[in-house]
């Protein structure tokens, strides 16, 4: 009798808690594994695909307003270059605060570009600018977009810090960094944008 008990004897012990602590370290193991690859999609959909930005002010009015959320693809411009009147998000030069600008290619590198009375002129030839920006008789220029460069600005052309002003000028290439598509929020402003 005694040899069947000991035979029928639930196991236990040091095997079973060995057992446990294994399967604990591999579900710590998944977790971290789990984490890791979602940052790294995170990462990889921001850095490549798209990001959501907020705007911050009203330099882009009238086509957009202060804390619309949009979203801004980068895909666009990994092979490609902005085109005039893309709306895009750009780093500014000498500014360290990790938020992006929003604003309106007008200048192509190389092209001479001109501001009379609120009219855009691109090498001396008058350019229609069919978008809906703020009233303005903005005067600027002519002003040389050096190669490799975008000259950038807000549609609220009287009240923007962008490519007139001596402290950001024309943007550098790797400066734009994705394409302004869609206004996301709030819901009942959702929108597509159209260059």
């Amino acid at each position: 009798m005694e040899d069947k008990k000991k035979l029928f004897a639930p196991k236990g012990g040091k095997q079973d808690e060995a057992k446990e602590k294994k399967s604990l370290k591999r579900e710590i193991f998944e977790w971290i594994m789990v984490f890791v690859v979602a940052a790294a999609l995170a990462f990889v959909v921001r850095t490549f695909i798209f990001e959501p930005v907020r705007v911050d002010g009203s330099s882009m009015l009238n086509t957009l307003t202060d804390s619309d959320f949009m979203i801004a693809t980068k895909f666009d411009y990994l092979f490609s270059n902005p085109d005039r009147f893309d709306i895009v998000i750009c780093n500014y030069p000498n500014t360290d605060d990790g938020m992006y600008r929003v604003k309106r290619v007008i200048g192509l590198p190389g092209e001479t570009i001109e501001l009379k009375g609120g009219e855009l002129y691109v090498n001396g030839e008058h350019m229609a600018q069919d978008f809906e920006m703020t009233e303005n008789a903005t005067n600027f220029g002519p002003f040389e977009v050096p190669e490799g460069s975008y000259f950038v600005l807000g549609d609220n052309r009287n009240n923007s810090k962008d490519s007139r002003h001596p402290m950001v000028g024309a943007l550098e290439r790797d400066m734009i960094k994705g394409h302004v598509r869609a206004v996301v929020f709030p819901f009942d402003n959702m929108r597509l944008i159209k260059d």
